[in-house]
């Protein structure tokens, strides 16, 4: 028995219980944002402003038609990336990992987002349920070079606020250093003041 491939405009809904293949999320995106996305997904630096602008409110009506399908929600999540709208981003991955948590990418992409955003330890868990939801071998090294860069930056102490709390006592112990010195310099100008 031959299954029909189901094509949708992009004002038509989903029924709640239906679920979305990822051919199918494509076809909720209006013909004019498939190419900007397309080149998104080839090189993000190469769209213009008004590309990405363009991009985003196509994205955006698409996951406002279809507010259940996890898939655009990722679409959408990962064109405000590149945007650099990361609030809204996180709002949108958030919303695709709860309507699927069993999305080998929405777990993918929040962890890359959770990682550019330097909090390792969100970036890691989401990474690692990526992995563990691989349904293939380029799936899985995917998250384990996503993981391996996770795990380094934490060895570098690259994290949320830029370093960890080692490079902060050292930086606290040169502040400290400067600070006398500073305080020595300013009682020596002030004895010389007082001489004169």
């Amino acid at each position: 028995m031959a299954e029909t491939a189901i094509i949708r405009t992009s004002t038509e809904t989903l029924a709640p219980s239906e679920e979305l293949s990822s051919s199918q999320a494509l076809s909720l995106i209006s013909q004019k944002a498939q190419p900007l996305l397309f080149r998104m997904f080839a090189d993000p630096g190469m769209l213009a402003q008004e590309e990405k602008t363009s991009l985003v409110s196509h994205l955006r009506e698409a996951v406002v038609l279809n507010p259940k399908s996890s898939e655009l929600r990722v679409l959408y999540g990962m064109a405000l990336c590149v945007n650099f709208d990361a609030q809204e981003a996180m709002e949108q991955l958030g919303e695709a990992v709860s309507l699927a948590p069993d999305s080998y990418i929405a777990h993918l992409k929040m962890g890359e987002l959770w990682m550019r955003l330097r909090v390792c330890d969100k970036a890691g868990d989401h990474t690692r349920q990526a992995s563990y939801l691989a349904e293939n071998l380029a799936q899985a090294e995917l998250a384990r070079r996503q993981s391996a860069t996770i795990r380094e930056m934490m060895r570098k102490g690259i994290t949320r606020g830029g370093y960890s709390r080692k490079s902060w006592f050292a930086l606290n112990r040169l502040r400290r250093i400067f600070s006398k010195k500073e305080e020595e310099q300013n009682e020596e100008l002030a004895t010389v003041a007082e001489i004169s």
